[in-house]
């Protein structure tokens, strides 16, 4: 049978179990909010206990928190941040807006198993409270903001970017291969000049380059913390130099260049570089989910498609038709950027939240950024290795393609003028021929002039 302890807050005593490290708070917040199965991702909750780590050590620094509970309380952080006690934290992400039973809970693990390393009694508050020291200097709505802005940027570094890259990587890597590979463009999904195929997937590679850019850009928003401002900006009950060192501190720990200079009273009431940052990432999403598509319509086929492409078998593609395979990697991706489309789309909406000195989205907003950013990065990386590094170019059929194309009319523009040229085409559509049929049977242009005229390199 499952043991209790008998913990409390400002309501009363509350039950919680002898296994559980989280306090009243907490087992008040499990019970009223079982609304979902998301709860906060573990970047969150440890960027979050990075920040409570930062702010003991420059509180102990500052002669306002004990030197020993200080310790403490940096110890049970490292043990968090090292992956111990993650599932001590299992609030829902729809509560309340602020994130206040979140930040709690932290509070409150961080507390209870700083008490065990000081030999005291879990659930004591004694000799650590999670308010007055784990919080020391602190407000959820000071806190909470910051560790949006450190979980978004640590995740953008450490997963996204270098994902991306491996993306841009595989697609270079893909233009050099088919650099000299002259193929039918297509504009409406109808032919249309030539183009190499190296040509196509530089293009690719741009989309990606200038998406990359832009969450670069639009990142160096998050460097600016929230923390010192505490309820509403004016730093009431936090250390004047608090704001300074702890950005110091994180800044020297995550290896990422924090900011105190930032304006705290927008940094809590409005959350405008979270917004901005996942409409990055929606940009990206756009440019992922075009590059998957295009590919998944040239390897279509593989005989009554286009099937200018040839992508690696990765599975049996059908449950009732044997040899079936399909591009399950590019649906794969598309999917996710129509998935990060709808949490930009939430996102958003909580932006609209921020009303006087509080925005009141931030759990919502944070949890669709971060999973933007992990199916995007988990995403980029499983297509570039199981699609883009085995993708072949099926050279006999992209030749015949142009070479059945009634687009290369087009060349015969300077030769014969526009409305001959539609003539021309229109009479090989009728007869079923190439042009150069047309051309070789007839007296539109000198014999002689015919290679001239239709000689693919020069339409490149």
């Amino acid at each position: 049978m499952t043991e209790y302890r008998t913990e409390t807050d400002s309501i009363g005593p509350v039950e919680v179990a002898t296994t559980d490290m989280w306090g009243a708070q907490t087992e008040r917040s499990k019970q009223n909010f079982q609304i979902s199965s998301r709860k906060f991702p573990a970047a969150f909750i440890k960027a979050h206990v990075e920040l409570k780590r930062a702010c003991a050590l420059a509180n102990k620094e500052f002669g306002v928190l004990d030197g020993p509970v200080a310790d403490a309380i940096v110890q049970a952080a490292d043990e968090v941040v090292g992956g111990q006690w993650l599932d001590m934290f299992p609030l829902d992400i729809f509560q309340t807006g602020s994130g206040t039973q979140t930040n709690m809970n932290v509070n409150e693990v961080l507390s209870n198993r700083a008490i065990q390393i000081m030999g005291g009694e879990v659930g004591s508050k004694k000799p650590v409270h999670p308010n007055d020291h784990v919080n020391k200097g602190q407000s959820s709505n000071d806190t909470i903001p910051t560790s949006m802005h450190v979980s978004a940027l640590t995740e953008i570094h450490s997963k996204l970017l270098p994902a991306l890259d491996t993306m841009i990587a595989s697609l270079k890597r893909k233009e050099l291969e088919f650099s000299s590979i002259i193929k039918i463009g297509r504009t409406h999904l109808q032919d249309a000049v030539p183009l190499t195929l190296g040509q196509e997937f530089s293009g690719y590679v741009f989309q990606l380059q200038a998406a990359r850019e832009h969450i670069v850009s639009t990142s160096k928003q998050l460097h600016q913390l929230a923390i010192g401002g505490t309820a509403v900006g004016t730093g009431l009950n936090a250390h004047p130099q608090l704001s300074e060192r702890v950005c110091q501190i994180l800044s020297e720990r995550l290896n990422i260049a924090f900011r105190s200079d930032g304006n705290k009273f927008a940094l809590i009431g409005a959350k405008d570089a979270i917004v901005s940052v996942s409409g990055a990432l929606r940009t990206l999403a756009l440019s992922v989910m075009k590059i998957a598509n295009d590919i998944r319509w040239l390897a279509s086929g593989p005989r009554c498609g286009l099937g200018e492409l040839e992508l690696p078998a990765n599975e049996p593609g059908s449950s009732i038709m044997p040899g079936k395979i399909n591009p399950t990697q590019n649906e794969m991706l598309v999917q996710v950027g129509a998935q990060v489309i709808g949490n930009d789309a939430a996102v958003a909406s909580g932006g609209q939240w921020s009303y006087l000195e509080l925005n009141l989205m931030k759990p919502m907003m944070i949890s669709n950024v971060l999973e933007s950013i992990t199916i995007l990065s988990n995403g980029m990386v499983s297509f570039s290795e199981k699609a883009l590094d085995g993708l072949k170019a099926n050279e006999g059929r992209i030749a015949t393609l142009v070479e059945q194309s009634l687009m290369l009319a087009t060349a015969l523009t300077p030769y014969v003028g526009y409305d001959t040229a539609a003539t021309i085409a229109k009479t090989a559509f009728k007869e079923g021929k190439t042009i150069r049929e047309i051309l070789e049977a007839s007296d539109y242009i000198p014999k002689d002039k015919i290679d001239e005229a239709l000689d693919l390199s020069s339409m490149i």
